[in-house]
């Protein structure tokens, strides 16, 4: 028998149906960003953008959505979650459809910064949310499993949605995919989802905004212009300038009796390692998902189209394990299921040590492993995280966790593909003849090159991934022992 009390605590048919308008969004999301990149070739031949605007139109949406991801957190907190959910999902729905019309590469670009800036309210609204909809711990598992596959799902369609709008119709369609989905939400959200916002809710202090924004557009920028282009003196200049602004930010937060963050939460144990071990696992595995479709394609050979059916395979497989984990987590507790998803990883990341190119089975194989062993560690510490802050301060620890995943994906690319540069360059600087930077240069120019030249590409770049398979193996073996260490004890 369930316990009455326990019982009235337990979400019903309402909360699980309010969790489907609430994954709605993040769908949306997911494919935004994998569609983006299928369209960016039409949108360059009809708009004709600079080198530079093609890059801000990619990269515009990232900045300033991982910008603002703390201030609309904790504007959640302040002004009500769901009514902050439903402004954005409309402000997003505009942005969409002055994106899908951008006559120029300029106008293109603020719609995508706009996108970004209501994106930002999207996720960690959705996130509180479920906190405040699901206080039984074992069901917000198995809510924030479902919410987080909902991303996986979107990325892994967004390709295939988008290269069927992209057979049929202009560039700009991939953009109103959002539009259908953000008016379900506005038509549901009302009826299904309630509202929490705290009585004496505070005011948003400008400056902490303003500190917020240059700590993490300049790290995030940094990472990405060190996964691109290498250590040089802008992106370290842009990573000491976003520390030294999070330095006086924090500084400011403890001042402050309504901070924007609560840096007293950093002081509760389960909160910070979950944080940690978030950054950590998204560090490696974005590494992975940066390096495997260049392997696919540069020295497995595989075309674009196959590299995606091939990987479609490691999407369905980390849903799978991000379904799975509330199941593991209630019989060996969340501290033994992160251990146990690490090791799994491990195993991956030992397949990436003897990888030598010859099999393509082999290299979807390790990633697979990667992935679903790190799935359950996103979910978990996800969970970990949202329900061991106060529920008045759920909006700030969601925007907080989504902040954490952010870096890990920035410093994933910028490490791992730093990485992998350093030695490919290293073995191909006595190369014959001209090697160019990366194996896509190679690759690209591959009918003036000699059959031994590409080989000893293929090779190099191979080795790169042999030693990131030897880092990633020793990271996660890390987080296990952190996991059991560190979490066990808040589980007692």
């Amino acid at each position: 028998m369930i316990p009455e009390e326990k019982r009235r605590s337990r979400a019903g048919a309402r909360e699980w149906a309010g969790l489907a308008v609430l994954a709605l969004p993040l769908l949306v999301l997911a494919m935004d960003v994998s569609v983006l990149y299928l369209a960016a070739p039409h949108l360059s031949a009809d708009l004709r953008p600079s080198s530079t605007q093609a890059l801000w139109i990619m990269d515009a949406y990232g900045f300033l959505i991982a910008g603002f991801l703390v201030t609309m957190g904790t504007l959640g907190d302040r002004i009500g979650r769901r009514r902050l959910l439903l402004i954005g999902s409309a402000a997003f729905a505009a942005a969409s459809v002055l994106a899908a019309f951008a006559p120029t590469a300029e106008l293109l670009i603020a719609a995508r910064a706009l996108l970004g800036i209501t994106g930002a309210t999207l996720m960690p609204s959705t996130l509180a949310l479920i906190r405040t909809m699901f206080t039984d711990p074992a069901q917000r598992s198995v809510a924030i499993a479902v919410w987080m596959t909902t991303f996986t799902a979107g990325v892994a369609a967004g390709p295939l949605i988008g290269g069927v709008l992209l057979e049929a119709f202009w560039w700009g369609s991939v953009f109103l995919l959002a539009v259908p989905v953000m008016v379900l939400v506005l038509l549901l959200g009302p009826w299904l989802l309630p509202e929490h916002r705290p009585e004496s809710a505070g005011r948003l202090d400008p400056l902490s905004v303003l500190l917020s924004l240059l700590t993490i557009v300049p790290l995030v920028y940094g990472f990405k212009e060190l996964a691109h282009r290498g250590p040089g003196l802008v992106p370290l200049l842009a990573l000491a300038a976003g520390a030294v602004a999070g330095v006086v930010f924090v500084r400011r937060q403890r001042r402050m009796s309504d901070p924007l963050v609560d840096v007293s939460l950093f002081g509760n144990r389960t909160f910070s390692v979950a944080l940690v071990l978030l950054l950590m696992g998204l560090l490696v595995v974005n590494g992975v998902f940066y390096l495997v479709p260049q392997f696919l394609q540069g020295v497995a050979g595989l075309s674009p189209l196959r590299t995606g059916m091939w990987l479609t395979a490691v999407a369905i497989t980390a849903a799978g394990a991000s379904l799975v984990a509330p199941v593991v987590a209630r019989w060996w507790g969340p501290a033994r299921a992160i251990a146990a998803g690490a090791v799994l990883s491990v195993a991956g990341f030992v397949l990436f040590i003897a990888l030598d190119g010859s099999s393509v089975p082999a290299v979807v194989i390790a990633t697979a492993l990667v992935t679903a062993g790190l799935s359950p560690m996103g979910v978990l510490t996800t969970d970990l995280v949202v329900g061991s802050a106060p529920p008045e301060r759920a909006g700030a620890a969601a925007a907080l966790s989504e902040t954490s995943g952010e870096l890990g994906v920035g410093l994933g690319v910028a490490v791992m593909g730093t990485l992998v540069t350093a030695i490919y360059q290293a073995q191909m600087a006595n190369a014959p003849g001209q090697a160019g930077e990366t194996l896509a240069d190679v690759v690209a120019l591959e009918g003036t090159h000699s059959t031994g030249l590409l080989d000893a590409a293929r090779e190099a770049f191979t080795s790169g991934i042999n030693v990131v398979g030897g880092i990633g193996a020793v990271v996660l073996t890390g987080l296990a022992v952190v996991a059991v260490v560190l979490l066990r004890p808040a589980e007692a």
